[in-house]
């Protein structure tokens, strides 16, 4: 006779094949008031998993809310976790994926450079007349925007 320990499919958790690359939903209970509980779905990419399938595993998930990037790490056979769904697998070369949290912060710094230049080259293109574009900024700034959008790139 077998003893239940766990409200947990130990096996069912043992042989999901979660890895490093996946994009993950993962169904967490949450309790509202005493003895009410909610679920609640995390989805993200899986940056790392930890000790395998003993009893101790974890998997860290990431995800973006709001232009803030949110990890969590969830244990593998915790019985707040309702259910895991894998929704995307992707081909990854590393164990952990630890760089995509600075890759992440770069393309958004590059984005950010990107459309700031693109803004005051458009309106100089729109605006044929000089100081009607730079209306609102002091004689210092409209140099430096000048000889931005006059000097050739460089590309380093």
């Amino acid at each position: 006779m077998a003893v239940k320990t766990s409200s947990v499919d130990m096996e069912a958790r043992k042989n999901l094949d979660l890895r490093p690359g996946d994009t993950v939903r993962v169904w967490q209970k949450i309790e509202e008031a005493k003895g009410k509980f909610r679920l609640q779905m995390f989805e993200g990419l899986v940056l790392a998993r930890k000790h395998g399938t003993e009893a101790g595993a974890t998997f860290t998930v990431r995800r973006v809310l709001s232009g803030v990037g949110v990890e969590k790490i969830f244990p593998l056979y915790s019985p707040m976790i309702d259910k895991i769904e894998i929704t995307k697998r992707s081909r990854v070369r590393r164990a952990k994926l630890y760089y995509i949290r600075d890759k992440v912060a770069r393309e958004a710094r590059r984005q950010l450079r990107r459309t700031r230049l693109m803004g005051t080259a458009q309106d100089a293109v729109e605006a044929p007349g000089v100081p009607e574009t730079f209306a609102k900024e002091t004689e210092g700034e409209k140099e430096e925007i000048v000889a931005e959008m006059t000097a050739p790139t460089q590309d380093k």
